[in-house]
């Protein structure tokens, strides 16, 4: 059983960064894929950006990529998700989730999600 624990959103300016951590408890962290999703109102929950167990694969949705960067630390059980130049349309509620995973980008294949952060971009 993996638990987790979203935090680092928050308000900022266009242009501006933002780094989210995702807080993991269990001895099975790092066996599993982690992912980063967002969720707008009234939209569907959006692929982000996903890292493999050992953090040798990364893959990374079209509209962030450039401006995004995740990483782990599987010693410190926990996930980094950089994100640098924000848009208004990058505001959402981010979710970490993780799992075992064939598709990075399917949210349905993740076993385990945090509670979200929200981050919330200004023009």
């Amino acid at each position: 059983q993996v638990q987790l624990v979203e935090s680092g959103g928050g308000l900022v300016q266009v242009g501006g960064s933002l780094r989210l951590y995702c807080a993991a408890s269990g001895r099975t962290f790092s066996t599993y894929a982690m992912g980063w999703f967002r969720q707008a109102p009234a939209t569907e929950c959006e692929f982000v950006v996903a890292i493999s167990w050992g953090g040798v694969i990364t893959y990374y949705a079209d509209s962030v990529k450039a401006r995004v960067t995740i990483s782990r630390d599987n010693a410190k059980n926990t996930v980094y998700l950089q994100m640098n130049s924000l848009k208004p349309e990058d505001t959402a509620v981010y979710y970490c989730a993780g799992g075992r995973v064939t598709k990075y980008s399917d949210y349905e294949l993740y076993h385990y999600w945090g509670q979200g952060t929200q981050v919330t971009v200004s023009s």
